[in-house]
């Protein structure tokens, strides 16, 4: 589907809710006062496999998965695949065209011969697109995430007609929690989601680009987040790091840009064996050291100096294809990274509110 159309589309479906187009202050409106749906506090216990699904009264939430692959030539591939919940307004789903929920797709294929993306829209409430939890499922129109009672084994497809993949994703290792518990800060004011990943799983199939189909390998990160107003006002965007180290330890990162004044930092160092570590602002440094223009975009940077001294981290962080914009209804910049210095490794970025 065409952007100017997923775009006539999204508004006719907000019309005939007889909701507004919400004006985005900061990256998709996500600043916007909240006060109606469901806040998310401390000591929420999260729960699986409930939690793998869809959360009734809370705004937005997100099913977030992006892989790092190698084919036999030893080429670098990466592949992300998303699905965005939005609720129009709180209340339950229902069966029917009444139903608060609009659901949005992303996928994307990076590798020899550059990036590509795609966008797919579709209503709550009739069999479009939504979430179960046994068996899991996730699914837009044709893209689906699919898996068994949990979520350590998992089949991972979407098709455009410039590009396709399919699967299969293997984890023995238990989801790691962000933050207390999985209670994420995103400004300090109050801002925060509930947040965790499976950052441990083995991948194996296939992607295809102009009708050549590709056996690939690698690892993979799916990232779990909800909340109904994870940034303050005040903040236009986030830069946003999962890394998997050549030592089998993984390390999310993330800053939260303010229009004025630092930005919030927080991450979670995350050993091989699967203990999670919350790590502060004070304990992590980001410096952007070259900006790339995107064709359809902003100048965004494009290669990073990660420190994190704690763990003896200090690496550049650079993106394998510098043009990964994604050109959807609320752009941003998506794309896999190769690590240089203390450590080697791989991972993905993603910048928004640029």
């Amino acid at each position: 589907m065409k952007p100017e159309a997923c775009v006539l589309m999204l508004v006719l479906l907000l019309c005939g809710c007889d909701q507004p187009v919400p004006s985005a202050k900061n990256f998709a409106g996500l600043g916007q006062d909240a006060a109606a749906f469901k806040q998310v506090t401390r000591n929420r216990v999260l729960v699986f496999p409930l939690d793998h699904g869809a959360h009734e009264g809370f705004r937005i939430e997100w099913w977030y998965v992006t892989a790092n692959l190698k084919d036999s030539q030893g080429r670098d591939w990466g592949v992300q695949w998303t699905l965005f919940r939005s609720a129009l307004r709180p209340g339950p789903e229902t069966a029917d065209w009444s139903s608060p929920n609009l659901w949005l797709g992303h996928a994307a294929l990076t590798g020899p011969g550059g990036h590509q993306s795609s966008e797919t829209l579709a209503r709550g409430g009739i069999g479009q697109a939504g979430v179960e939890t046994q068996p899991f499922r996730a699914w837009i129109n044709d893209w689906s995430l699919l898996g068994n009672d949990g979520i350590d084994h998992l089949r991972m497809s979407a098709s455009d007609p410039r590009f396709r993949y399919d699967l299969n994703l293997v984890s023995d290792r238990p989801v790691v929690l962000h933050g207390i518990q999985g209670y994420s800060e995103k400004s300090g004011k109050g801002q925060a989601s509930y947040y965790y990943s499976q950052p441990f799983y083995r991948v194996s199939g296939e992607v295809e680009r102009d009708g050549q189909c590709i056996a690939v390998t690698g690892q993979a990160w799916l990232d779990r987040e909800w909340s109904s107003q994870p940034l303050a006002a005040s903040q236009s965007g986030w830069d946003w790091f999962s890394l998997h180290l050549d030592s089998g330890a993984k390390l999310m990162l993330f800053q939260v840009r303010e229009a004025l004044g630092l930005p919030y930092r927080a991450g979670t160092w995350i050993s091989a064996a699967g203990h999670a570590q919350a790590l502060q602002s004070e304990q992590i440094q980001l410096e952007a050291l070259a900006w790339t223009r995107q064709p359809h975009g902003p100048e965004v940077p494009t290669r990073w100096r990660v420190q994190v001294p704690l763990h003896g981290v200090d690496v550049q962080v650079e993106a394998l294809e510098p043009n990964a914009w994604m050109n959807t209804r609320f752009a941003y910049w998506e794309g896999p990274v190769r690590l240089k210095g203390s450590t080697g490794g791989i991972g993905y970025l993603e910048m928004t509110g640029y």
